[in-house]
């Protein structure tokens, strides 16, 4: 096998963890601060710090990195945690306004900004559980 044959990870081509880590606190400042954020922001504890904690162990292994999230959470199972907020299209779109806004900031190579971008906006989407 040589060097070519081997997939770079998302996790990889973002810059690992730091940068999971800081797109992840922009994020979370930004849904803490934008008033197009309120209709999320409402649905977190007022201290982010667990979540914020979550997010980065999630991320971090769904971009291909080191598995931080299931060997204490075990699967994902998003929708089954997410079923008891009411998510439809404002609450995801308000959802990708912080992330992407993140995103810009955090992530400086533009195709893999943009692939993850497609990526987050898919799990977002899949993620509604009521009509709009």
């Amino acid at each position: 096998m040589t060097s070519t044959d081997v997939t770079t990870s998302m996790f990889e081509r973002i810059g690992g963890r730091a940068t999971i880590d800081l797109l992840v606190d922009r994020f979370y400042d930004r849904m803490d601060t934008l008033p197009e954020a309120e209709v999320i922001r409402a649905m977190h504890a007022d201290d982010l710090g667990l979540i914020r904690d979550v997010l980065k162990r999630y991320l971090t292994e769904w971009t291909g990195g080191p598995k931080r999230y299931s060997v204490e959470k075990g699967h994902p199972r998003l929708r089954q945690r997410h079923i008891g907020f009411a998510i439809g299209d404002a609450e995801r779109d308000a959802w990708m306004l912080c992330m992407r806004g993140a995103l810009e900031e955090t992530v400086t190579d533009s195709a893999a900004r943009q692939d993850l971008d497609r990526a987050i906006s898919g799990l977002a989407d899949w993620m509604r559980n009521r009509a709009s």
